[in-house]
């Protein structure tokens, strides 16, 4: 049975946008999360940008001792990935990117960002992705199948600008998780733009600055 489309909350420009940029949730938030942030980027007039802000399923969560959250994937501290729940999400977000295509926005002017365990989303969506994205904005995650990417990746998207920001208290993914997967993109041969900040599992003013400049510099380029 087919999943049904996800829910969504979208901000438009007001002139016709040139770029996509569906944005992924952490675990036990929602789309209006990160919503707030698009007017703190600060884009310039002169690109038009369409954020796509989906809603995770809802889905009992282990690591919240069974409550349900909106959540990508199962979450168990002890465990490790739930590779099964992450392929049935990247499945709902090619949809969305799907969706955008259908709607006249060429693969390569959607960029897919994430913070967290949509990081983890970002990731896996644009890593294995058969036609050419914009880039992947990789927020205090990791890659979860790091190992295997080498053998599985997209070749469309082998030279895929990416982005990784990550508090240096981090005490929900530790740093030291997104060194070690930046390590396994660049033994698998892509090139990373890493930032870190003093700060937790969160984002800072800073951050929000180096996310801008590097959108317009990204997106900007093939206008």
């Amino acid at each position: 049975m087919l999943a049904a489309p996800l829910p969504t909350v979208e901000l438009n420009p007001e002139t016709t946008p040139v770029a996509v940029v569906i944005w992924l949730h952490g675990l036990g938030a929602d789309g209006h999360d990160f919503e707030p942030i698009v007017p703190e980027l600060r884009l310039p007039s002169s690109l038009p940008v369409r954020f796509v802000f989906p809603h995770a399923p809802e889905m009992a969560v282990t690591a919240f001792g069974g409550q349900r959250a909106r959540a990508w994937f199962d979450f168990n501290p002890a465990g490790g990935a739930d590779l099964p729940g992450i392929r049935k999400s990247a499945a709902q977000i090619r949809d969305l990117i799907q969706n955008e295509i259908d709607n006249g926005m060429p693969a390569e002017r959607i960029l897919l960002a994430g913070f967290s365990q949509g990081g983890v989303m970002a990731f896996h969506t644009g890593l294995y992705y058969p036609k050419k994205l914009a880039g992947i904005l990789a927020l205090s995650t990791f890659l979860a199948e790091g190992e295997s990417l080498a053998a599985g990746k997209s070749a469309a998207n082998a030279r895929i600008p990416i982005l990784m920001c990550h508090g240096q208290q981090d005490a929900v993914l530790p740093m030291s998780l997104g060194k070690s997967s930046r390590e396994n993109l660049e033994r698998a041969g892509y090139t990373v733009e890493w930032h870190e900040y003093p700060m937790g599992h969160e984002v800072c003013l800073e951050e929000i600055q180096d996310i801008s400049r590097w959108l317009q510099a990204v997106l900007g380029q093939s206008q």
